[in-house]
C-alpha cells in the first residue's frame, strides 16, 4: 500500500466560466518555463499541442497581463516564455497551495484522519 494522505487540496481560480489557474495550469507553465516552448511543454505532459495552446490561451485571457508570451516560428521554431507577471501569479498561487495545506494539517485533520480507515472495506454489494 502506497502511503498516501488522506486530503488532496485542488485550488481552481475562476475567471467567470473559465479556470483562470488550476493544478494543470500551474504545471504548464513550469514545463513551458524549463522547455521554452508551448509545443515542448504540452509534449512533456502527455498532451497535444492544441491542448497546451488552449490552456495558455485561457490564462493569458483571464489576467490583468499575459502570463505567457509567445515569439513567431521560423525555420528555428517559435518560442514561448512565462513573463514576470506569469511567474508572480504562479509564486502566489502555490504559496496559497502550501498555505492551505498547511491548515488542513491542523486538529480537525487529525480527528478525520484518526476515524478514517486506511482502506474501504470490501463491498457488500453482489
Amino acid at each position: 500500500m502506497t502511503d498516501r494522505r488522506p486530503l488532496k487540496i485542488k485550488i481552481q481560480l475562476f475567471c467567470g466560466d473559465e479556470i483562470a489557474m488550476g493544478p494543470g495550469k500551474a504545471d504548464l507553465l513550469d514545463a513551458i518555463a524549463e522547455h521554452g516552448s508551448i509545443s515542448a511543454a504540452g509534449k512533456s505532459m502527455g498532451m497535444s499541442y492544441s491542448r497546451a495552446w488552449g490552456l495558455v490561451d485561457v490564462m493569458n485571457r483571464c489576467w490583468n497581463d499575459p502570463l505567457v508570451e509567445t515569439s513567431p516560428g521560423s525555420h528555428h521554431g517559435g518560442g514561448a516564455r512565462v513573463t514576470e507577471f506569469g511567474r508572480t501569479v504562479l509564486g502566489e498561487y502555490r504559496a496559497l497551495l502550501i498555505r492551505l495545506e498547511s491548515a488542513a494539517d491542523a486538529g480537525e485533520m487529525a480527528t478525520l484522519r484518526g476515524a478514517l480507515l486506511p482502506s474501504p472495506r470490501p463491498s457488500r454489494k453482489g
